[in-house]
């Protein structure tokens, strides 16, 4: 393995971690987790002997396995590195959660600063990422293989599945606690800007350049 590929790799891991911290401090705002997390998140408030990052690794591990179902033969080998990929994302969720632990936004605003910040994050974290062409995170390689398979539009596909994915923790929500808990407008907002701001940091930053 070249220095070129290791950097590459290296740059994957780099970009797990921050992505790790960046759903943190969304879900530190206290206005809703990212839409990817809010599954795991409802789950880890139901029984906090669960934690988020556990859940978090449970739910992309079904994810590889779906991947695996559905593609066969055709699943790549080196795909399978996604298992450790997930390791490393969701232990350093876990390893997030209790240094953020003393963050804890009273206010609307400061709150909202906390979710725009992990939303920024995050967003350099994909950036980070994506930008290596290594190997997909479960969440995004079974959206990939839902696509391939079925013959659909990716970003069609991406915002079922994450809608999905918000349904399910809302009907989630209400069945454990009556209420919203552990979603929110913040959740919303995550959807809508995240994106928006990796477009940014690679069109007009070009920092990503330097790691391909």
């Amino acid at each position: 393995m070249n220095n070129h590929i290791v950097k590459r790799y290296c740059f994957f891991l780099l970009g797990l971690i921050i992505n790790s911290f960046g759903i943190v401090l969304i879900t530190k705002g206290a206005l809703g987790t990212s839409p990817i997390s809010s599954v795991p998140y409802v789950l880890s408030l139901k029984d906090p002997a669960l934690s988020f990052g556990l859940l978090t690794f449970i739910m992309n591990s079904l994810f590889i396995v779906l991947q695996i179902i559905l593609l066969k033969r055709d699943f790549e080998p080196i795909q399978f590195l996604q298992i450790a990929a997930n390791f490393v994302f969701s232990f350093f969720i876990d390893l997030s959660m209790k240094v953020l632990a003393f963050l804890n936004p009273q206010t609307m605003l400061t709150r909202l600063f906390v979710l725009l910040l992990g939303c920024c994050v995050l967003a350099f974290g994909i950036s980070v990422e994506v930008a290596p062409q290594v190997i997909t995170v479960p969440g995004e390689g079974i959206v990939k293989v839902i696509a391939l398979v079925f013959h659909k539009d990716f970003g069609k596909v991406k915002v079922a599945f994450d809608t999905t994915l918000m349904c399910s923790a809302l009907l989630l929500s209400l069945l454990f606690f009556h209420r919203l808990n552990g979603l929110g407008i913040g959740t919303i907002i995550s959807a809508l800007i995240v994106g928006r701001i990796v477009y940014f940091y690679n069109h007009y930053l070009g920092f990503t350049d330097a790691i391909k």
